[in-house]
């Protein structure tokens, strides 16, 4: 056992080699042959294993794969199902998000948390994982390794969450539009939450996409509450501006007569820039990170998961 560790150790430190197995693995993860789960834990496995050799460059364009990918996707949606499906999640929406939010408050109280650290918790889980993390971090300025928590956290939850909700949904003979809905309310962050819904089906898909970028404008609002909470002024509150390119991609793919032919193909490398986004999550997660996790903080947080992707799962099951 400790020389096959050796042999990685000494494996790992050939950058080149490193490089070349990154590329083929990122060749891999566009074709079909690996799925979204998949497709994260390579990218896991590569970064403990072996080590990323672009750690320094990844992170700042897997929010703009995803982005890209997601208004690709909007190609393959009909408006009048975006609308249905949105209309569909309005109202569980707007109660998880008031639910995680104020058992969060209560609850990180009684775990004696620091305040800011259970708020980006909350607001990660109760809107969009990293990207509401991301989003209110400037306006109630939690230090560095506050932040860091959160978003290892959250990313490992996101993790677990794209392995097991098909495995649960499957197991609950839940409908395409049921997992779809519950993907999107569920999981934190859009990257898990589609690429558990592709998993899935392609009408789960849509109906996750489009409920989970409708929440992710609730950021907006919360960002502005969070502005009296804090009582921080002059602070910049980030807006999705990607959603309206999503949009705009519904009403091309419906209205636009060539688009339906040209949706599929366009669907298809969305699809693939997914899971191509998801291999590069897997690979800025290290050991490092989540050493940074500790036992109080990850319980409140699973407390939290647990609670709104039970609740959200039986009014789904009850009353859809």
């Amino acid at each position: 056992m400790n020389s096959r560790f050796q042999s990685l150790k000494i494996f790992s430190k050939n950058e080149a080699l490193k490089k070349s197995i990154f590329c083929v693995l990122a060749v891999l993860c566009i074709t079909p042959l690996i799925s979204s789960p998949l497709a994260l834990a390579l990218g896991f496995f590569l970064a403990i294993f072996i080590g990323n050799p672009f750690e320094k460059y990844l992170h700042k364009y897997i929010h703009l794969l995803l982005q890209v990918s997601i208004v690709g996707l909007g190609f393959g949606l009909q408006l009048n199902e975006a609308m249905r499906a949105g209309k569909t999640g309005f109202q569980l929406t707007i109660i998880s998000i008031m639910i995680v939010m104020i058992l969060g408050y209560v609850l990180g109280k009684i775990l004696k948390i620091e305040r800011p650290l259970f708020y980006l918790i909350s607001t990660g889980t109760a809107i969009c994982g990293g990207s509401a993390i991301a989003a209110v971090s400037p306006i109630i300025k939690p230090d560095t390794k506050q932040i860091s928590v959160a978003l290892a956290i959250v990313f490992t939850l996101n993790s677990v969450a794209l392995f097991i909700y098909p495995s649960i949904g499957h197991l609950l003979h839940l409908s395409q539009e049921q997992f779809g809905l519950w993907c999107a309310i569920g999981i934190h962050d859009t990257s898990s939450v589609v690429g558990a819904a592709n998993k899935y089906g392609n009408e789960a898909l849509h109906v996750a996409t489009t409920v989970k970028l409708a929440r992710a404008l609730w950021i907006i609002p919360v960002s502005i509450i969070t502005m009296f909470i804090f009582k921080t002024k002059g602070s910049k509150i980030k807006i999705p501006w990607f959603i309206g390119l999503f949009v705009l991609a519904i009403i091309a793919g419906t209205y636009i007569p060539f688009m339906n032919t040209l949706g599929h193909y366009i669907t298809y490398i969305a699809k693939s820039g997914l899971n191509l986004t998801l291999f590069f999550i897997g690979a800025s997660l290290s050991l490092s990170t989540l050493k940074t996790i500790n036992f109080k903080s990850l319980s409140f947080a699973v407390i939290l998961w647990i609670i709104i992707s039970v609740g959200s799962l039986l009014y789904i099951i009850t009353y859809l």
